[in-house]
């Protein structure tokens, strides 16, 4: 086997060297116990050193117990490492909070500190409930992959261009076309394609703004409670966040005016489908938020993530689409209508930040993967995209509906829903003596995936509120959930109205 050695005549001794580095790689695992060693031959050979220089360097090694010679056969890393190896710590980095911290040689920056001492880092659910109300995520059997896959073929057999380098840091053109197409007409937002930015995701879409947008200490006003994950990004890049309340009518506007005396930069708010309460932002707060941004300069993000859902009412026209002063900056994302792993979003800017916003692209990722961003193409121009969004928001209605029912079967007047009817998942007030944890802890005890609302807010709160996704879950399974969280929580520990 071969083993990387880098040896510096004018440091120390050659078998010295050879030593620790054999030493370094077994005490780390890259030389798990067992592994047989190259012959002294073989690696004087393969170093261009002297045998004696090995044979020196293995002695050492065998004397202290990190090899073991099996006659006949050759050296090995030794099964049984010396006891005080055995019971030493390894060295830890130190990332964490406290006066320690950031003791250790490796100095972060700013933006690690910050990310290192975040508590709320989102982390991956690990949970192997039976079923899980986890919110954002779509009905993946729904999906139509045999047409996706004939898509993926068709471009993958017609060229080779996929294969190379883009020349379009904006995104591949005629995605770009049929996204503008396909939101002007869906979403009434204005814009042309020269205006659109292909993104990998929302999270990269809020990060460029940071980078380009924002200073550490400048002031960003979102809504609290809001969605976490903007937050997390807000807070590494050093802002200070402003929450701003909501109520049935969105973000309310009026308590910007309250911070005249500070200089908000950023507004970021999702007034098509409010996170996580399900709330959209009235007609009139949305003229009142543009004609406030207008006034004071600020720019404002508007997320418009799973807006393509809504039940029974007419869709909702985007913010952008009444802006007239260019104080807004549309993000959009297929991650809810198609599927997370897509990982294509767009980012709608106004004219004067696309040269900027462009090298900031170029610079970070150059281009996504060109093969995935025709494919989409192809989907969205042959009305493949527009067809499943109205097949899917027939099922997910009456999910919802389902998961409605099931709530109010089983709870009653113990259990209070908010938002309006749309998008993938409803916001629910559990009215009971137990924590959020115990509830959750318990639903879990039943095979029933929990995820608390408490996170989401800026302003600490514990109101045993919880984010109730119903994308994934097919009707019997929405159903059987909630019975279960019933007998979970078992009825005589809820209050009395």
């Amino acid at each position: 086997m071969d083993i990387a050695i880098s040896l510096n005549t004018n440091s120390l001794p050659l078998h010295q060297q050879l030593y620790e580095q054999l030493r370094a790689y077994i005490l780390t695992g890259k030389l798990p116990p067992g592994t047989r060693i190259p012959s002294t031959r073989a690696m004087a050979k393969s170093l261009n050193i002297s045998r004696s220089t090995v044979t020196q360097s293995y002695e050492q090694l065998l004397s202290e117990g990190y090899l073991e010679t099996v006659i006949g056969s050759g050296t090995y890393v030794c099964t049984q490492l010396p006891d005080d190896l055995l019971h030493s710590k390894p060295v830890e980095l130190g990332f964490g909070t406290g006066k320690d911290a950031h003791s250790t040689r490796v100095r972060l920056s700013q933006y690690g500190k910050i990310l290192a001492d975040t508590e709320n880092v989102p982390r991956v659910h690990e949970g192997k409930e039976e079923m899980s109300f986890r919110y954002g995520r779509p009905a993946f059997n729904e999906f139509p992959i045999k047409l996706w896959r004939s898509l993926l073929s068709q471009y993958c057999s017609a060229s080779l261009n996929w294969l190379d380098y883009s020349i379009e840091p904006l995104g591949y053109k005629p995605l770009r076309g049929a996204i503008a197409n396909y939101i002007s007409r869906a979403r009434a937002v204005n814009c042309t394609p020269e205006q659109i930015l292909i993104t990998n995701g929302t999270q990269q879409a809020l990060d460029l703004i940071m980078r380009l947008l924002i200073e550490p200490d400048n002031t960003i006003a979102l809504e609290d409670p809001g969605y976490l994950s903007a937050r997390l990004i807000f807070q590494t890049h050093g802002a200070k966040l402003l929450p701003i309340p909501v109520d049935d009518n969105g973000l309310i506007v009026s308590k910007l005016e309250n911070y005249s005396n500070q200089d908000i930069r950023l507004v970021y708010v999702t007034p098509s489908h409010q996170f996580p309460t399900g709330a959209v932002l009235s007609l009139p707060r949305r003229l009142e938020l543009l004609a406030w941004a207008t006034q004071t300069g600020a720019l404002i993000i508007e997320d418009d993530y799973d807006s393509e859902y809504r039940y029974g009412d007419r869709p909702i026209p985007a913010l952008q689409g009444l802006d007239k002063s260019e104080s807004v900056l549309y993000i959009g994302t297929f991650s809810k209508v198609l599927f997370p792993s897509l990982r294509i979003g767009y980012l709608v800017l106004p004219q004067n930040l696309v040269p900027i916003f462009t090298r900031a692209k170029w610079l970070s990722d150059r281009h996504l993967p060109i093969l995935e961003q025709q494919v989409l193409t192809e989907f969205i121009e042959q009305g493949h995209l527009e067809r499943h969004i109205r097949k899917m928001r027939s099922i997910y209605d009456r999910r919802r509906q389902v998961l409605f029912q099931a709530l109010y079967s089983h709870f009653g007047e113990k259990v209070t829903v908010f938002g309006d009817k749309a998008g993938l998942h409803i916001m629910v007030h559990l009215q009971t003596h137990l924590s959020e944890n115990e509830i959750i802890e318990r639903a879990a005890s039943f095979g029933v995936g929990m995820m608390s609302a408490s996170t989401q807010y800026l302003i600490p709160t514990c109101k045993n509120e919880f984010i109730f996704g119903y994308g994934e879950l097919n009707e019997q399974q929405l159903i059987e959930g909630i019975r279960r969280l019933k007998t979970a929580l078992n009825t005589n520990v809820f209050k009395s109205i």
